[in-house]
């Protein structure tokens, strides 16, 4: 329906069943890059639009659920969140849930985009960026593109240099959350952090 709306006077279910069968289903259609929206054919810009204004405020509408709340205290909806954010994401990505005294999000922020299998992270940016924000505590997050969230060891040593590093700044590291598709792993409840 909603591509009957941008693609006007032209028969849209061949364009939504070739969305579903290219992106595997419709949640994958919505949030495929615009680049590759456009790449289907009958789509157009005015559909690939339409599917990412879609996707924008469904993460709005997710983030909101978590805002001026603290986060700890409300986990399903953080992951739900962060699941919508990245769980289909095709390359790594970093974020940091940057939080107040009272745990309350202050800032997400992408910090650093990457490969299918490894982002660059830079405790220094991290901390300057923790500082500039007046953060107490924070939550670092990731996605494994594969869909497998189990941690690697890369992933957990640069999750003790984080925690060093914000320690030193008196600033808590409350989790390192991963986020697979339809999977996700916490650092701190399997004893890593």
């Amino acid at each position: 329906m909603l591509l009957f709306l941008a693609v006007p006077r032209r028969d849209t279910k061949p364009v939504a069943k070739e969305l579903i069968r290219h992106f595997g289903s419709c949640a994958g259609a919505i949030a495929a890059p615009a680049k590759a929206l456009r790449g289907v054919e009958g789509l157009g810009e005015a559909g690939a639009a339409a599917l990412k204004l879609v996707q924008a405020a469904a993460l709005r509408l997710t983030r909101a659920e978590i805002a001026y709340r603290p986060v700890l205290n409300h986990w399903d909806r953080l992951i739900e969140y962060l699941t919508a954010v990245l769980a289909r994401e095709k390359i790594e990505q970093v974020r940091v849930l940057f939080l107040d005294q009272r745990n309350r999000l202050i800032a997400d922020e992408a910090l650093t985009h990457g490969t299918v299998n490894h982002a660059p992270v830079y405790p220094r940016e991290m901390m300057r960026r923790a500082l500039e924000l007046h953060t107490t505590a924070l939550i670092l997050v990731h996605n494994h593109p594969s869909g497998d969230p189990t941690p690697s060891e890369d992933d957990v040593a640069m999750t003790r240099e984080i925690k060093l590093a914000a320690a030193t700044l008196s600033v808590v590291l409350h989790d390192h959350l991963i986020i697979g598709n339809g999977r996700w792993v916490s650092l701190k409840r399997l004893g890593l952090l």
